[in-house]
């Protein structure tokens, strides 16, 4: 196959709810099997690891959970090849932006793949470039979840983010991880 002057682009993957996993694997053990390492570069099962609970209080085991049942994401080039691998992989029911009939779906845009992305601590130096110091940012992770600041500094070689907030009617300064940010 040759390699079209498509660019790469996340999709996003329907499957049956609880089989995000299993399908990921499928669609990995075809990407090999098929030499699609070319055009399906990235699988994404967005999961995390949560407490497991008896009578309301924690075990100390964990268990995964998906963030986003019946989903997966794929970062593909889309050619008429891959697009075929990935719709006919076992655990596969659709493609979100497809109206069917073989017709190809429609990319996820990078502003909405990128908080997922970081989520799954999967942060690459293009996400950077998007944010600056001044720029209004919501905390979407750790324990400043849901706090609104402004960015006042970013270290792009350790991801240190400095965000001026408001806590108890007072200006304070947190450092938090830029895969813990998003803007408002």
């Amino acid at each position: 196959m040759s390699r079209q002057l498509a660019k790469e682009a996340w999709y996003i993957v329907n499957t049956y709810s609880t089989h995000e996993a299993k399908t990921a694997a499928n669609l990995e053990r075809r990407i090999e099997t098929m030499g699609m390492q070319n055009y399906i570069l990235r699988v994404l099962d967005a999961e995390i690891e949560v407490p497991v609970l008896k009578d309301g209080l924690p075990t100390g085991k964990t268990k995964k959970k998906s963030l986003y049942p019946g989903h997966i994401f794929v970062e593909m080039i889309m050619t008429d090849d891959s697009w075929y691998v990935v719709r006919n992989t076992p655990g596969v029911t659709g493609i979100a932006g497809s109206s069917g009939g073989g017709q190809k779906p429609t990319p996820v845009s990078r502003e909405e793949i990128e908080p997922i992305l970081k989520r799954m601590g999967l942060v690459d130096s293009s996400m950077f470039e998007r944010y600056k110091p001044g720029d209004s940012v919501k905390i979407i992770a750790g324990p400043l979840e849901g706090t609104e600041g402004v960015i006042e500094s970013i270290d792009q070689t350790t991801g240190a983010c400095r965000v001026k907030t408001v806590f108890f009617g007072r200006e304070t300064i947190v450092d938090v991880e830029f895969s813990e940010i998003e803007l408002n």
